[in-house]
């Protein structure tokens, strides 16, 4: 256990975190990188340029074990870093050198902090051009309050600095602790389905031995299972006879019902089980929810099964079943925000061949009615009837944006106009400021992060946590075609802002619903008030043609007996919406 060494690497996106981790495996000959970025191994992540999975891999170094764990820099992935840094005694913090310490670097600094992990600052990108290495480890020590000769330099392109890092995971991060003679006890910490072993789920033992064939049970399920296999994970899966405290490794017993395993459970031995589960691992609180439909009804199994296998994978996935008048039966899915929403869609096709139709995203909200319930409602088709509702609360966050201090203008203008609070505003170092906002939920959840990238040109960084419920005055805006609501479309919009996005929504639909052989209407009503219209003009055969000179009454008989047949046919049409449709209203700006 002296030669153990559990650590992970957490920074902001883009800070290099998983170039240093393959230099680390390069360097302790772990593997041989022949492609960038060996522990992103998902086409979504190569594609994409970011880490969507925290990896763990184990690596030998002068007669140490390392077990290192890589984690995203995403705000929409940050569960994932929380569940890496329960399983680890130790954190290397990577900051960048052209860009300084970010949003998100302080809040997993903090996440880490919590945990009592011991930090290794690490200045990445020293060979770039515009580095400013002095001005970023002023920052680091304002913010550790370390000393200078602390902070590594170091550059995953070029290597230099990697054998310091290893070097000082080895003194500065303690030994895992723990009794080896002590019962069983084991945190899962990740899982992966496979299609021909079942699940697999990676621990970390805190306490006691595990060896191939024991019988084992999860703590807090209480399913008994044998385990068939246990090893360490390399870049494939090594198999060991025992592993014991402080080791990470994997464990196989043939589970196929996904349901059997929870993230942050607890392993321990059918015979001699240990007292009460390991502590401190926090509960996945969804923040954005949208309707998951099969494009194919006859899908809708399918797409249970699929989105149990994912939720293996990516524990910050929650979902429930829900059916909707247009769309037929589907799942209420709970995302940590918009990116992590897209990667689930895009996992679906890829990973499990599913079509799926996404509805509006909306967040969850607190409905008191006047006989004084309360419910949480996370649909706007879920609100009770106008006349019940006393008053309605949604969620706030408290938002820290740091940026340069020429962007503070702009910025302002976003939070003020998405009716943000501006909280305090502090000089970080230098030209850089951090501002604290409180907003609403639902004003960041659509497009927030975007126009932030694009009118600071990059430089702004977000970080955010849910604060608390407030009252606020709400309209449930529902869209019309024919009369009828399409419950797929309907929003919950500030009072305010209803008239305009029902406008808004209505003149895109009209673009994207192809015409009919009859008049379509479009219609945004709050309540039974219409606030806005348009229609979709029908596609008409000119059948006065063929009427050369007399009497006008001969056409106006011919229009009459079209006129009758438009209106037959608008009693039996029904309308269409595409799927492009839903997603066009999502990005109305």
């Amino acid at each position: 256990m002296e030669h153990i060494r559990n650590f992970c690497i957490i920074a902001h996106i883009d800070h290099g975190k998983s170039t240093i981790a393959d230099r680390l495996l390069e360097y302790t000959n772990t593997i041989q990188i022949t492609e960038g970025q060996m522990l992103d191994d998902m086409d979504l992540e190569k594609e994409r340029g970011i880490t969507i999975k925290s990896h763990a891999i184990q690596m030998e170094y002068d007669g140490y074990i390392l077990n290192l764990i890589d984690t995203p820099g995403h705000v929409d992935f940050s569960y994932e870093v929380s569940r890496s840094i329960a399983a680890c005694e130790g954190a290397i913090l990577v900051v960048d050198a052209t860009q300084g310490v970010q949003a998100q670097t302080i809040s997993n600094l903090y996440m880490a902090i919590d945990h009592d992990l011991e930090i290794i600052p690490v200045i990445n990108k020293i060979d770039m051009p515009s580095a400013m290495p002095d001005e970023v480890e002023d920052e680091i020590v304002e913010l550790l309050g370390c000393d200078p000769s602390e902070i590594i330099r170091a550059s995953g392109r070029t290597g230099e600095g990697v054998e310091d890092i290893l070097k000082a995971v080895i003194e500065r991060i303690p030994a895992p602790t723990g009794d080896k003679d002590a019962p069983l006890q084991a945190l899962i910490f990740d899982s992966v389905f496979n299609s021909f072993r079942g699940i697999i789920a990676y621990f970390k033992i805190e306490n006691g031995i595990i060896r191939k064939g024991d019988k084992v049970k999860f703590f807090n399920t209480g399913m008994e299972y044998t385990a068939d296999e246990v090893g360490v994970l390399k870049m494939d899966m090594i198999p060991r006879q025992q592993l014991s405290t402080g080791e990470v490794g994997y464990i196989i017993s043939g589970i196929k019902d996904a349901k059997e395993v929870k993230v942050g459970d607890t392993i321990t031995h059918v015979a001699r089980p240990c007292e009460k589960a390991i502590e401190g691992f926090q509960e996945v609180k969804p923040m954005v929810f949208a309707g998951v439909y099969p494009i194919d009804p006859t899908d809708y199994e399918n797409l249970r099964a699929s989105l149990e296998k994912l939720q293996l994978n990516d524990a910050s996935l929650t979902f429930m079943p829900e059916s909707s008048v247009a769309l037929g039966f589907g799942f209420r899915c709970g995302f940590l925000g918009l990116l992590h929403m897209e990667i689930v869609q895009e996992r679906l096709d890829r990973e499990f061949n599913m079509d799926v139709i996404t509805t509006v995203p909306n967040v969850s909200y607190m409905v008191y009615d006047k006989q004084g319930g309360v419910k949480e409602v996370h649909n706007p088709s879920g609100l009770p009837d106008v006349t019940m509702i006393e008053h309605i609360e949604e969620p706030y966050i408290r938002a820290s944006i740091i940026t340069d201090a020429n962007y503070i203008g702009p910025i302002m203008k976003l939070c003020l106009d998405k009716r943000g609070e501006l909280v305090k505003q502090e000089y970080v170092s230098g030209n850089r400021v951090e501002l604290i906002f409180m907003i609403p939920l639902g004003e960041i959840v659509i497009d927030f992060y975007d126009k932030l990238k694009s009118i600071s040109k990059g430089y702004a960084s977000f970080d955010y946590h849910i604060d608390s419920f407030r009252p606020s005055k709400l309209a449930k805006l529902d869209i019309l075609l024919n009369g009828e609501p399409v419950d797929a479309l309907s929003t919950l919009a500030h009072h305010d802002n209803a008239v305009t996005l029902g406008r808004r929504m209505c003149e895109k639909l009209k673009e994207l619903i192809p015409r009919q052989q009859f008049d379509i209407a479009i219609q945004a009503a709050i309540g039974a008030k219409i606030v806005a219209r348009e229609t979709v003009k029908q596609v008409r055969k000119d059948v006065t043609a063929k009427c050369y000179g007399g009497d006008v009454s001969r056409k106006r008989k011919l229009l009459e007996k079209q006129k009758k047949g438009k209106k037959r046919m608008k009693q039996i049409g029904n309308v269409e919406v595409p799927q492009k449709a839903f997603l066009a209203v999502l990005k109305l700006d």
